[in-house]
């Protein structure tokens, strides 16, 4: 387990490892302390949204040249998941949105993320925010998932709303 802390949030007593629940979780070192480091996965949400009859794809600044993914956002305090797709839409890429459909939810393990993922038509002028540095429209019959990520909603979407998937996934990029 790579140890993302070293120090307890509450007591600030020193956090180590140990044997919880039949898995490996940090915790506190404090007998009067029972804080455990559960590190359960980070909610996000993901839109695949559809623009003037098609989708959009876009490029997050910190991602490789060439990376564009649907639009993405973390699930904030308090907020209902339908709410947080359509106010992350507006964020990004400045459309008003409506949602269609949920797609699924998805596990993305190297990123400790739980994605929900929605189909969103959206209406306006992109004016895209600053995280983003280029969008893509590709029409819906040419969509295609990818293996990681949001891939595999991608992939769901395809099958229900764009043409049928077809057996060989590729990256887009």
């Amino acid at each position: 387990m790579k140890q993302k802390y070293k120090y307890c949030p509450l007591c600030a007593s020193e956090l180590v490892e140990k044997s919880f629940d039949d898995r490996r979780r940090l915790q506190c070192t404090a007998p009067e302390c029972s804080y455990v480091q559960w590190d359960n996965p980070i909610p996000v949400l993901a839109a695949i949204v559809e623009h003037e009859d098609k989708i959009i794809l876009a490029h997050n600044r910190s991602w490789p040249e060439g990376l564009y993914s649907v639009i993405t956002g973390f699930l904030e305090k308090g907020e209902e998941p339908q709410q947080g797709v359509l106010r992350e839409v507006h964020e990004e890429l400045g459309l008003h949105g409506e949602v269609i459909d949920f797609i699924g939810v998805y596990s993305f393990r190297r990123m400790n993320q739980l994605i929900l993922a929605y189909y969103v038509k959206a209406s306006g002028t992109i004016v895209l925010n600053s995280e983003l540095t280029n969008i893509k429209k590709i029409e819906k019959s040419k969509l295609k998932g990818w293996s990681f990520g949001t891939g595999p909603a991608v992939w769901d979407w395809v099958e229900k709303y764009g043409q049928k998937a077809s057996s060989s996934k590729t990256t887009i990029g």
